[in-house]
């Protein structure tokens, strides 16, 4: 799973301005396995003696006020040393799409990427061999404050590389990589799961003569998590037309995406025969497989008009009264035997 670039201008050169765009490996939840990109890979340290780890990513839990300790490996698959820049931080859900991604390294975190602590030996660059590997220990602290739930990030490896500059503009761009292992933090404590649907609207396209070609829509709504713990959202979309009659009807299923915690996320949904003419209310289901008493929905109505051939018609008509108007107004009628004019 790819995460968003995230920007970052710096110094490349006298009069060269690049902009960092920073690309790692995101997973679904679902799906979770080691975070690698083929050349590097960030995962769970394995036990002693162990080759591979059988652990996605990282997962614990701790009161406030404790701390947990653990190791991260990073894994140089390529032929050749690469140097990195470590670091922690907190897990977002993209705006749009949901995607889960992990911030930047010029973004400082305030949740559990800011609990967090490497050795002081990370705290610049680190250096794996090719074909070789760097085990990283690390302590999550639990500040006291803490509130109860889930607090999800990560720990990432930045390649200090810049391989490859690409022109956009007049801006030239350097692309560097980043790796990221996910990290999920539980404080115990009051769990309360929450999801709501919000803002359901439907845009639409339609051919130039009705009935000709199929009509388009997209049902866009957003997801918001309004508890303290990850949810993995289900969605069922349907639509009923006038007098009741189902014109959509798209059963739950898993979005395959993490929902952090009071994050919310816009997503859409195409509909590639939507109906041309009818009065529709579109309704957006949602739920959680793993929370059964979770549930929620939202709806919204538009009504489909064929406004082409509306235009079109109404265009005729006006141009038939017109005709009839004009002809009652200068029409006059001749009277066969005189050839006078008399009213028609």
């Amino acid at each position: 799973m790819r995460p968003r670039p995230s920007p970052r201008t710096f110094a490349y050169g006298p009069l060269l301005a690049l902009l960092l765009l920073v690309a790692g490996l995101l997973l679904p939840a679902a799906t979770a396995t080691a975070a690698d990109n083929g050349a590097w890979g960030v995962f769970p340290t394995p036990p002693a003696g162990a080759p591979m780890t059988d652990r996605g990513y990282f997962f614990h839990q701790g009161a406030a006020g404790t701390t947990v300790s653990d190791s991260v490996t990073i894994l140089n698959s390529s032929g050749k040393e690469l140097t990195f820049q470590v670091f922690a931080t907190d897990a977002v859900n993209t705006p749009a799409g949901g995607a889960f991604a992990l911030l930047p390294v010029d973004q400082k975190p305030k949740d559990v990427g800011a609990w967090i602590a490497l050795p002081p030996e990370a705290a610049t660059t680190v250096t794996v061999p090719p074909k070789g590997r760097k085990d990283i220990p690390f302590t999550v602290k639990v500040p006291q404050d803490a509130t109860p739930g889930d607090h999800v990030g990560g720990i990432v490896a930045l390649n200090t590389a810049v391989e490859g500059i690409r022109q956009e503009g007049k801006v030239q761009v350097g692309v560097k990589r980043q790796v990221g292992s996910r990290l999920y933090f539980r404080v115990p404590g009051p769990v309360t799961p929450g999801l709501s649907v919000e803002d359901v609207k439907v845009s639409r396209s339609a051919p130039l003569l009705p009935w000709v070609g199929q009509a388009r829509a997209t049902v866009s709504y957003t997801l918001v998590n309004r508890g303290n713990v990850v949810v993995e959202p289900k969605v069922a979309v349907s639509a009923e037309g006038l007098f009741g009659r189902t014109v959509l009807d798209r059963p739950a299923r898993e979005l395959k995406l993490v929902l952090l915690p009071g994050r919310r996320i816009v997503l859409t949904e195409p509909w590639a025969d939507a109906p041309q003419s009818d009065w529709v209310t579109v309704r957006v289901s949602a739920g959680a497989t793993a929370h059964p008493d979770l549930a929620s929905a939202s709806e919204a109505e538009f009504v489909a008009v064929p406004w082409p051939a509306v235009g079109i018609l109404l265009v005729l008509v006006g141009a038939a009264l017109t005709a009839v108007v004009l002809r009652r107004r200068s029409g006059l009628g001749r009277n066969p035997l005189t050839g006078e004019g008399v009213p028609g």
